[in-house]
Parts: C-alpha cells; structure tokens; sequence
C-alpha cells in the first residue's frame, strides 16, 4: 500500500474515466480529491473515501484554496466536454472548456507548484491516419474541434515543461468502453453517441435501435474500425503513469490501445452473439469528425511499464457494458 500522505488531485473526478481512475487510486491507498463541477459529472460515481470540491476548474480563488489545503503531488486532468459532433456544431465551447479553462486551471497548479500532470488526451489528434497502426511520433491532423482542443492542451504542455519545472504523461485514449467489474462507477450520458454505450441501451430496450453512421467507409464492410480498450485497463495505466511520475522520470507521450480494430458491424454481431439476438440497427450518413480507421500500436508504453492488460476481450467490455446499463434501470 502507499504512503497515505501522498494526495493526488483529479479533475472530472465525478465522470467515467475520471471516477474509474479514483477507485484505482483509493485501492492503492492513495489520498484523492476532486475537482468536478457536476455539468456533465455525476455524484454517485465519486467514490465516498474521496473529498469532493464542486467548483469549475477556471475558478481561480476556490482552485487555489484547494491547492493550498494540501500538498499535492501530481495531478490527473480528465476534466473536458468529449462530444466530437457537438464540438464539429459548437467549436468555440470545446476551446472555451477544453483548453481554455484547462489552460486556467493548469497555470494555477503551476503557481502553487504542483508540477506533475498526467492529461487525458486523445487518439483523435491523429485524425484518420493512412497506416495500420499508429505510433505517438506519428503526424497529427485532429479533424474536429474536439480533436484540436486536446492537441492545443498537449502542445501548452510541452512547452511549459521547456520554460518551468513541469512533468507531464500525456495519454492518447482509443475507444473506451465497459465498466467496473465490482459494479461501482461506468458511463453515465443523456446524450451519448458512444457505439457501445448506445448499443448496450438498444440491448436493455432503452432505446429502440442503434444509429450506424455510414458504411461507404474504405473498410472491409464499410463502416469505420476503432481499437477498443476496457476502462479497467485504462484506469491502470494512469495508475502505472502516476508511479512512473512520482519517481521524477521524464515528460512522455503514450498510445492506450490494445492494437487491435473492430468495425461497427463487428461490434454488433458480437453482441449480437452474446445476447443470442439481433439487435435492431439502421444504416445513417457519416459524422462530421469521425475517423475512417484508427488503432494504436501501445508497444511504448508497455515496454516503459512492463504492462500487461487484463481485460484485453471484446465480449467482456460488452458484457460489463450491458451489465452496467441493467444496474442504471
């Protein structure tokens, strides 16, 4: 177990990822506050051995007495809107709260040298690359406001870390998706468009069928292919990255993948498979900002961490998923 004096910090703490990351942390005996404004967060994620501050994360008064209320030693920033439509229809707002108010909130740790960040990024900086499988040193070309809002949080990253003592991971998320094993936090959303989210509401009949947006793609059938990683796994690479953080390593950059695409229409017919039913599905146009085909190639950060995922199945992210949705009834 750790030390309990270590406190780590987390905005969005109260969200999907953000609240999966802080039962990881907590398990590990970890000291946690969040920051969350409850927008788009939910309360009953938040684990109760953590301390909760509601504010926004650009209130500079009630962020700096956050700050001051205990040393802290690094701090995990998942806070941000994660829509990419919505911010291809409202490119300003995503600049506004996913890079502006980051900016603000950032400068603040900094000034009260809290100086170690990790950042949840993005795969979709890449765009929609013309290889395989993507490495972190390949081009960028984000499509959508979304996708730009994270690669201007990354490069204000990389050059604080230049001008003061800044250490940061920056971790590029492929697709996430399921929920906990243990039932306690997973995606909550009125307005998801996540395939898998919207899949498991068609599988739990709340909803009537699942929207395919486009399959004129260049793929094998058509519809676009995306590398899918169990928020489990991904909890423990912030877990691995905060390790590797504390003990003074360098700044880098980390795919989180498992390397590995499946189409749209293959991510129905497993669940099709799973619930020994076919779900009710319709073809739709293409979404502005979606990639054609994105998959990572995560070698990096399993060499630098010697890690090995656990939950590496498409079936079980499903079925965490559905089971999730039923707990939600």
């Amino acid at each position: 177990m750790i030390d309990k004096n270590i406190n780590i910090l987390i905005t969005g703490g109260a969200g999907y990822i953000g609240s999966h990351v802080s039962y990881f942390l907590i398990e590990k005996g970890y000291n946690i506050t969040i920051i969350d404004s409850l927008i788009t967060g939910n309360k009953q994620l938040v684990p109760k051995e953590a301390n909760l501050e509601i504010c926004d994360i650009a209130d500079i008064k009630k962020v700096t007495q956050v700050l001051k209320s205990k040393k802290f030693e690094a701090v995990l920033h998942f806070s941000g809107l994660i829509r990419v439509e919505e911010s291809v229809k409202y490119p300003e707002k995503y600049i506004e709260f996913n890079y502006n108010k980051a900016k603000i909130f950032l400068d603040t740790c900094f000034q009260n040298n809290l100086n170690k960040v990790i950042f949840s990024s993005s795969a979709a900086v890449y765009g929609s690359p013309k290889k395989d499988k993507i490495i972190e040193s390949d081009e960028l070309n984000p499509l959508s406001p979304y996708a730009d809002s994270k690669l201007m949080l990354e490069n204000y990253l990389i050059d604080q870390s230049k001008n003061v003592n800044v250490k940061y991971i920056i971790l590029r998320y492929f697709n996430v998706a399921g929920a906990d094993q243990k039932m306690r936090t997973g995606l909550i959303s009125k307005f998801s468009t996540h395939l898998i989210k919207v899949a498991s509401e068609v599988a739990t009949k709340k909803r009537n069928k699942l929207v395919i947006n486009g399959d004129d793609y260049n793929t094998p059938d058509g519809t676009p292919i995306r590398d899918y990683i169990h928020v489990s796994d991904l909890a423990d690479i912030h877990l691995k990255s905060l390790e590797y953080l504390l003990k003074d390593n360098q700044s880098e950059i980390f795919n989180c993948g498992y390397g590995k695409g499946y189409s749209v229409k293959e991510v129905v017919n497993c669940l099709n498979n799973l619930l020994e039913t076919n779900i009710n599905f319709e073809i739709g146009p293409r979404r502005d900002g979606d990639s054609e085909c994105i998959v990572s190639n995560s070698e990096k950060f399993i060499k630098a961490m010697s890690w090995k995922p656990k939950f590496n199945d498409l079936n079980y992210i499903l079925k965490t998923a559905i089971a999730w949705e039923k707990k939600l009834k």
